[in-house]
């Protein structure tokens, strides 16, 4: 069953699992998030904002009308979208930014790569905290823009994979997905343009460091 974090009559935001595909596609025909939230209202006419990788967890927000679904778009790009994810090394500088252009692999059109004709791709970041035991580090991102795959691509662009990332990163033998999740969105409510704020909790399976209250 999905965990409804947030929800009224123009948006309800789900805390997705790792391993849910968001929207239906030729390889996951059915059995998807927006197929289960359309069971439980069949005459809804629900619309996803924004997405996320099927083995991502958190946050997805959800529109209840073309209408919230028109108003949510205007405003995503101003969003406050975090993630939270797990990385190989110490990430030197603490904080920082990385901001560069990201394309397709020519070699795989799956994957997206660093090229110099790619889109301008934005992606902010903090290390909360390293453990030198594991020569892991958690580190918080925010999407300045929302290219596909940016968030892995960038960690892994600066000699940062993200823990479990077969594609970008390191895949672990016994952990089936990346250390990558969508913690807390803010973004202006369709009707009333209040900021609103909806935070995800972090999954125990971001096992490598300990992890703090985020949550302040």
């Amino acid at each position: 069953m999905l965990e409804i974090l947030f929800e009224d009559e123009w948006l309800l935001a789900i805390d997705k699992p790792a391993g849910l595909v968001v929207h239906p596609t030729y390889k996951n025909a059915d059995g998807t998030l927006l197929d289960e939230l359309r069971a439980r209202d069949p005459a809804a006419r629900l619309s996803v904002v924004g997405r996320l990788d099927k083995l991502t967890s958190g946050i997805v927000v959800v529109a209840k009308s073309a209408a919230a679904h028109a108003a949510l778009q205007r405003s995503w790009p101003e969003a406050e979208k975090d993630y939270l994810a797990v990385v190989r090394g110490c990430v030197e500088p603490a904080r920082g930014e990385i901001a560069v252009p990201l394309g397709t692999d020519p070699a795989d059109r799956r994957r997206r790569i660093v090229r110099g004709d790619g889109a301008p791709s934005t992606t902010l970041f903090e290390r909360i905290k390293y453990d030198p035991s594991s020569n892991r580090s958690l580190v918080r991102c925010r999407l300045v823009t929302g290219r596909r795959h940016q968030i892995r691509v960038h960690l892994a662009s600066r000699g940062w994979p993200i823990v479990g990332d077969a594609v970008y990163g390191e895949a672990l033998e016994g952990f089936p997905r990346h250390a990558l999740h969508a913690w807390r969105v803010a973004v202006r409510h369709p009707e009333t343009g209040e900021r609103l704020s909806i935070a995800a909790p972090i999954p125990r399976i971001l096992p490598f460091v300990p992890l703090p209250d985020l949550l302040t």
